[in-house]
């Protein structure tokens, strides 16, 4: 029987830096090697192989159809791999990553969690926020929650909560106005707080979407300033700058103790939702299922409550 030659090891691992900056200084720098030592390593995989895994341009790299297959694998792999190690040489019990948004961190998730952590005593819960996708393997994250279409690719999603949008506001804000808010129309009178990640977005709520549903006429759209994160926008509302549109679940807490009000019955339907993200549920610890599972009872314990 023929014995397959043995996988280079360090040249997939190059390879693999190389693939995931798109440049061979990048892997360099991550690697802590020449870029000329990235260029002898991917040369000696593509060798091994018998394909060509980049197309070199001028001063830049591209995958080949064959790079693209191999790299997906490869980062999987390693990620599996570092993931191993790590756990082999940590003895302590695992820390359970979580990977979310800073606004659901901070509005949903943190005042919750210490009913996770009563249940789970022995659980070591790590809260990671970003708003960018999440690589799981490389990070070492176990759940991931986020905001958006449901797209992702290589890792399970399964719906948490969906988010409609309506006006929200202090009701200091109301209290101190000369003006009533009945109305749709009744918003010209009010600063608007705009969310800059809605814009664009098709089937995401932006103010000119919901006072187009909403039947306002007199109410300039563009109007008010713009925040980086729904989160600052909800957080001027709370602060009584001006009215904003509210996520359901990020506001849920506030509007059921009092910092905020809703002024306007008209709620919209939004593209996004929220999801539950995980890796191959068989590859899971007891514990990332017992996260998710006290995640849903979370989620039903507000199913069909006002906001």
């Amino acid at each position: 029987m023929k014995t397959r030659p043995a996988a280079p090891l360090n040249a997939l691992r190059t390879f693999e830096a190389a693939a995931r900056h798109l440049s061979f200084n990048g892997a360099a720098s991550e690697l802590f090697v020449t870029p000329a030592a990235v260029s002898h390593q991917v040369k000696h995989l593509e060798e091994h192989l018998g394909v060509s895994l980049f197309q070199r341009n001028h001063r830049s790299v591209t995958l080949t159809p064959e790079g693209v297959e191999l790299a997906a694998t490869v980062g999987e792999l390693l990620g599996q791999l570092d993931l191993a190690l790590d756990r082999a040489r940590n003895r302590a019990p695992a820390v359970l990553r979580v990977t979310t948004m800073e606004s659901f961190a901070a509005k949903w998730l943190v005042p919750r969690l210490h009913r996770f952590q009563q249940a789970f005593p022995d659980a070591r819960v790590r809260i990671d926020t970003s708003d960018e996708h999440a690589d799981f393997l490389r990070g070492g994250f176990d759940v991931g929650i986020r905001y958006g279409a449901g797209k992702y690719a290589g890792v399970r999603a399964d719906l948490l909560m969906q988010a409609p949008a309506f006006p929200v506001c202090s009701p200091a804000l109301l209290g101190a106005s000369p003006h009533g808010l009945e109305h749709p129309d009744d918003l010209r009178h009010y600063t608007l707080l705009h969310d800059e990640g809605a814009t664009g977005r098709p089937g995401v709520p932006a103010w000119s979407d919901w006072l187009a549903a909403a039947g306002a006429t007199k109410v300039n759209p563009a109007s008010g300033p713009v925040f980086a994160s729904i989160h600052l926008a909800q957080e001027a509302a709370v602060s009584g700058q001006g009215v904003a549109l509210g996520l359901a679940p990020l506001v849920y807490d506030d509007l059921r103790q009092g910092r905020l009000v809703k002024p306007l019955g008209v709620g919209l339907e939004n593209a996004y939702a929220f999801w539950l993200i995980r890796r191959d549920v068989s590859q899971q610890r007891p514990e990332v299922e017992a996260f998710c599972h006290w995640l849903r009872q979370e989620q039903r314990q507000l199913s069909g409550a006002p906001c």
